[in-house]
């Protein structure tokens, strides 16, 4: 099957070598994603909702480079510094899948890579 590897150019890509996303086949996984601006800047600090929005917006951008959108969503992973935030993360995870409804996991970890960062999110998506 042909492969299609996808960079967003984020520094980190060629860092630890790997690619924002993947696509072989109709398959589709888009990697751990963080809430940075194009600059590299940290969104929202430490505000779980803003992060997670900005997030799932990311994702769906990088979906669309493949011809796929957030319906095409199977499987979301979120890792949060503070599962008390969950209601937060929730809220912006229903407002991109209210209807979709893919299969998820939602774990606490100890620290991200950056302390600002308090959620991260990645997707497999089926098209």
């Amino acid at each position: 099957m042909p492969r299609a590897n996808y960079s967003s150019g984020a520094e980190w890509e060629q860092i630890v070598g790997y690619s924002r996303a993947v696509r072989v086949g109709n398959l589709i996984e888009v990697s751990g994603t963080t809430a940075v601006d194009e600059a590299g800047k940290v969104v929202s600090p430490g505000n779980a909702y803003e992060q997670a929005h900005h997030i799932l917006t990311t994702i769906e951008a990088v979906l669309g480079n493949f011809g796929a959108g957030m319906q095409h969503v199977v499987r979301t992973r979120i890792y949060v510094t503070d599962i008390r935030q969950w209601e937060a993360v929730g809220r912006a995870h229903r407002a991109f899948f209210k209807d979709t409804k893919p299969a998820a996991t939602m774990v606490q970890v100890s620290a991200l890579i950056d302390p600002a960062m308090v959620v991260e999110m990645e997707v497999t998506a089926i098209i």
